[in-house]
């Protein structure tokens, strides 16, 4: 499937995977959408979103000042409310689902506030797109590592989502239910990399939870490129996973910090949090196959995907554990992330 002429929903729209989503909508590299929506709660955001879009001054060659205004939509509403989500979804062919509490601690503090808006909020979508005479064709959700195996209640409320979401294909001819997961986003609001760098820029210290913690990385192009590529190969009840490297959190630092004088503190592991990360687990390996540069997971109801392998791509579980990326590759992750620029911020700040 392409999105050239399809009217795109984007729940969660002004968070940072929606915003990058919807700048390359706007490019047409799907083809060219008829509408785009931006749908989410903060009414603030989607003002500030407006105001950055059309001040940025390269706007004419990246976002388009014309796409921007014929194409572009935005919709203050709550995913927690389902007439707010069934009054979305029925201007809308494709909706991409990002929508969520992701901080791990927030949502062990505020666990019913994480249900509501990771598993009520799929609920609503999925009863809103099944119940109702909806022009929507294809639904893709979008999830994390965290889900997999959870031990949080972050990961736990995006489980049930993907279950959720990719359930809702059964008895469903003309609607497609997908979902994607993946790992840490090096850029989106709230990640570590945006917080190691205010620490670095403020003379430290910078705090880790422990130098044995591992992370899956993907830039936001990259988080992108998967919903793009599940759109166009996926099929009912998959879950795309991309092959991403994987980092210790220390080493991280190091690069970051790149030899300057700046301490270091071990803070101990947060509520919820793992010290390493699962992608895809041991009871999901037997369903999971090869496609091009994702590992593509099938539904666990057999009415759906039916794909169970003998030979799995997979000897183990594909865990953040198996580092890949030392300081030389983790260095140019960073810097094709844009998130070594802030160096000569450091620097002039000295002077």
């Amino acid at each position: 499937m392409d999105l050239e002429g399809k009217r795109v929903l984007v729940t969660g729209g002004t968070g940072s995977l929606g915003k990058a989503l919807v700048r390359r909508l706007l490019k047409g590299e799907m083809g060219r959408p008829k509408r785009v929506t931006v749908f989410s709660r903060d009414e603030g955001k989607h003002h500030q979103m407006k105001v950055d879009w059309k001040q940025i001054q390269v706007a004419t060659d990246d976002i388009f000042y014309r796409n921007f205004e014929e194409l572009l939509e935005f919709r203050v509403g709550d995913v927690r409310d389902y007439h707010s989500v069934l009054t979305a979804v029925r201007k809308a062919e494709v909706v991409f689902h990002a929508a969520a509490l992701k901080q791990v601690p927030s949502c062990e503090y505020f666990p019913a506030e994480a249900v509501r808006t990771n598993v009520e909020g799929a609920i609503n979508l999925v009863r809103a797109v099944r119940e109702n005479d909806t022009p929507v064709e294809l639904v893709v959700g979008i999830s994390t590592d965290k889900a997999c195996k959870p031990v949080n209640v972050m990961g736990m409320t995006k489980s049930l989502q993907e279950r959720i979401l990719l359930e809702a294909n059964l008895g469903q001819d003309n609607i497609t239910f997908t979902c994607v997961r993946y790992g840490n986003v090096i850029s989106s609001r709230g990640s570590v990399v945006p917080l190691f760098k205010h620490q670095i820029q403020h003379g430290g210290p910078v705090t880790i939870t422990s130098g044995e913690m591992t992370r899956f990385l993907i830039t936001l192009d990259q988080a992108v490129d998967t919903v793009f590529d599940c759109v166009r190969f996926g099929k009912p009840g998959e879950t795309f996973v991309p092959r991403l490297p994987s980092t210790k959190i220390s080493d991280l630092v190091e690069v970051l910090i790149n030899g300057r004088e700046i301490p270091v503190v071990e803070i101990g592991v947060r509520p919820g949090e793992k010290l390493h990360e699962i992608m895809i687990s041991e009871e999901e390996m037997v369903r999971t196959t090869e496609r091009g540069k994702y590992y593509v997971i099938g539904s666990v109801l057999p009415e759906i995907s039916g794909v169970y392998t003998n030979t799995p791509p997979l000897e183990a579980e594909y865990s953040s554990q198996g580092i890949t990326l030392e300081s030389a590759g983790l260095y140019d992750l960073l810097k094709q992330a844009g998130e070594l620029e802030f160096e000569r911020l450091i620097v002039s700040s000295h002077h």
